[in-house]
């Protein structure tokens, strides 16, 4: 079972970063290559305890759905969202915040178990770490664009 560990540093606040982290807009906009909609659950706005999300994306060529629920969360430190239902056996996606000077150093962990027992621990090693790896690195780009941009507002005011 793999794990994906990325550290960003953020030019904002910390509280501003940890919204956006939650934020289905922001997601969306990170995800726009694999044209992810949310379609079930919460599907506008910001994720808070107990918040479910239905996703609608196109990975290899599939078009998948994939729900996660945010089953921990520790406003602004932490929080975690786990997968529901989807193509992963499971997965655990771990988000936590410090206030780095008038920045934010953001982590993520991303631990997942693919399907398929020893046919998904290959495709683990030749091509799902790598793509989920990027994936993640894009969705971190954007959030960051937006935290150190004057786009935040706008997101957070209607999330």
């Amino acid at each position: 079972m793999p794990i994906i560990e990325l550290v960003t540093s953020i030019g904002a606040p910390l509280e501003r970063c940890f919204d956006l982290a939650r934020s289905v807009d922001v997601h969306l906009a990170g995800a726009a290559e694999t044209g992810e909609r949310a379609v079930a659950g919460v599907v506008r706005g910001l994720l808070g305890p107990g918040d479910e999300v239905t996703w609608r994306a196109r990975h290899f060529g599939v078009t998948q759905l994939l729900t996660s629920k945010i089953t921990l969360f520790e406003r602004p430190r932490r929080f975690r969202d786990s997968m529901v239902r989807g193509a992963f056996a499971r997965f655990d996606h771990d988000h936590f915040f410090e206030a780095d000077g008038e920045g934010t150093i953001m982590r993520d962990r991303f631990d997942f178990t693919s399907p398929l027992g020893p046919l998904g621990r290959l495709a683990d090693a030749l091509v799902l770490t790598r793509y989920m790896r990027n994936f993640l690195v894009e969705r971190n780009r954007v959030l960051r664009e937006v935290a150190e941009s004057d786009r935040w507002g706008e997101i957070l005011l209607k999330g």
